[in-house]
């Protein structure tokens, strides 16, 4: 019998169409509450927590890595029930409102968001060491009607309609435990409501703020809850995930709700320090560790790491911005039983939008995984538009029920992002390899141009890393008459080092092509970045240019 061919499109390999040119996620698929069913972000995370098998009277939700406070999953629903009522009888907050959020990561940050989630009002968390001058944009972008800060934040503040609410206060935590929360009402929420506005990290221009809603929120947690379900990567709910992301933060926001969701101890740190990192996780027994690949590189390359037991620990999650071969290999030289794996997401899309699965996909080093549940992608050639097959790279575009809105306050750019059709333009240049695995080679607005070559600022950092003498890195374009552009490196050295500008440009001379090498160096001691663990390459280079000096 003569044998057929498929007439099936979609490479099971790969998930690449080639009718339609889109990659479909391989994973299976999450099934969505329907749309028109009015449901917030809080109760279908604590509608998941119900249906799992977590004890909430006695499993801990929320700790405080400092002080050892704690809330169990009952209280934790109780306070949010009764911060909710009062909010909204005291505040008048309803549907639609907005709040602006000021606080460093502590317990009651958690029982917040998800009180104003219940209400229908729209959350608006921003970075609290932000300046007032760029509180001023966020503020002009949102429109809160209230905020809440700390003592130490709401000097920033400028008076708002409903005044400012102080988390630190004998009046706000009255608020927790007002009433049992058991006479509260629920507000019809509609899932295509706005549920957050979040900044994004504004590495190349001024920030924009970026309308996500219920439904957005919902299909994250939905497809992290399917991740749980199949007990192959993520931590099962006997486990303690350590925080060392801001809440703020799309992926900490995500994170949060995500152990919301599945009932996962969720250990807070109020403000980040290694140290107490590594204390926090011999203490509370960590297992998974959501982070940005500078901590992977500090644990490394840290001799405190010998001080603590970290035997627990077995899963770190890493985003924010690519993660280099080297920097995985020689960590699993260091933390054998711990897995890496990585994702990749934006604020505009939620958070995951790619991420592994197990230990046969965390092998795929300098991958950021396959596709998420409900996602599709294209690869599309910046220059002609074509929509291109595995293998070749493009830029990457993405759609699907976690994409956001679009930019508050700014139509040109939501019209530039986001397409008729619903696609995200992620202005990342990526490709994806015949069995489905997504890589990231370099943001195109941040692409070097060197004579008529394209050199990745991401692929040269890598190779930095590498060197014994060196704790972090950065590569910018830096203007040069000849070529149009040259790499130029950011340095900082370790303690002790005598590391010369011309030993780390024979260092990557060896390593790379003649075009890729790094033609200028500066010493300095720390990288800015953003609060993902993004580096902001604006910052260095307009360092570089009013400086004018490769010795800074």
């Amino acid at each position: 019998m003569a044998k057929t061919e498929s007439t099936n499109p979609i490479d099971p390999d790969s998930g690449y169409c080639s009718k339609t040119k889109t990659y479909y996620s391989l994973r299976t698929s999450a099934p969505l509450p329907p749309l028109d069913r009015p449901l917030s972000i809080a109760d279908y995370a604590f509608s998941l927590l119900r249906d799992s098998a977590v004890d909430v009277e006695t499993r801990s939700s929320l700790v405080n890595a400092a002080t050892g406070q704690s809330l169990t999953f009952s209280r934790f629903i109780r306070q949010t029930r009764s911060l909710a009522q009062s909010l909204g009888r005291l505040y008048s907050l309803s549907r639609n409102d907005v709040a602006f959020i000021l606080a460093p990561p502590s317990i009651h940050v958690p029982v917040l968001y998800l009180a104003l989630f219940s209400l229908g009002v729209i959350i608006s968390p921003a970075n609290p060491v932000s300046s007032k001058s760029e509180l001023t944009h966020q503020l002009q972008l949102s429109k809160p009607v209230i905020a809440f800060a700390t003592s130490q934040t709401a000097q920033k503040l400028p008076s708002l309609p409903r005044g400012t609410v102080l988390l630190d206060s004998p009046e706000f935590l009255s608020l927790l435990t007002r009433s049992s929360g058991n006479d509260f009402q629920p507000i019809d929420v509609n899932q295509s409501d706005t549920a957050a506005i979040l900044f994004s990290s504004g590495t190349t221009g001024r920030v924009k703020a970026v309308e996500l809603t219920h439904r957005n929120l919902i299909a994250s947690a939905r497809g992290d809850q399917s991740v749980a379900d199949s007990d192959q990567a993520e931590p099962d709910p006997d486990h303690v995930s350590l925080f060392t992301l801001p809440l703020f933060h799309v992926f900490g926001l995500a994170m949060m709700l995500k152990s919301v969701a599945t009932g996962t101890t969720l250990v807070l740190m109020e403000r980040f320090d290694f140290e107490t990192m590594l204390r926090a996780i011999e203490r509370y027994r960590v297992t998974f560790i959501p982070v940005s690949p500078p901590l992977i590189v500090a644990m490394v390359k840290s001799e405190l790491t010998k001080k603590y037991d970290l035997s627990s620990l077995q899963l770190l999650g890493s985003g924010g911005a690519p993660l280099g071969k080297d920097v995985i290999e020689k960590f699993k030289e260091k933390f054998p039983h711990v897995e890496i794996v990585q994702g990749y997401g934006l604020t505009e899309s939620t958070a995951g939008a790619s991420r592994m699965l197990g230990p046969d996909e965390a092998a795929r080093h300098g991958s950021v995984g396959r596709l998420s549940e409900n996602i599709e992608a294209k690869i599309v050639d910046p220059a002609t538009g074509e929509a291109l097959p595995p293998g070749h790279r493009g830029e990457l575009w993405i759609r699907g029920p976690t994409i956001m809105k679009g930019y508050i306050g700014d139509d040109k750019a939501t019209a530039g992002t986001l397409d008729s059709e619903g696609w995200l333009k992620t202005g990342d240049l990526c490709y994806f390899d015949s069995e489905g695995f997504l890589y990231i080679v370099d943001r195109l607005k941040e692409l070097i141009k060197y004579k008529a070559y394209q050199v990745p600022p991401a692929e040269l950092e890598h190779v930095l890393q590498s060197h014994p003498e060196i704790t972090d890195v950065a590569v910018v374009p830096f203007p040069d008459e000849d070529a149009g552009e040259i790499p130029m490196a950011f340095v900082v050295r370790k303690p002790g080092s005598n590391l010369t500008e011309a030993q780390v440009i024979d260092f990557v001379a060896k390593l790379v092509a003649p075009y890729k090498k790094v033609r200028r160096v500066a010493f300095v001691n720390s990288i800015p970045k953003s609060a993902a663990g993004k580096i902001l390459r604006r910052e260095l280079v307009n360092l570089a240019l009013s400086a004018g000096s490769a010795k800074l």
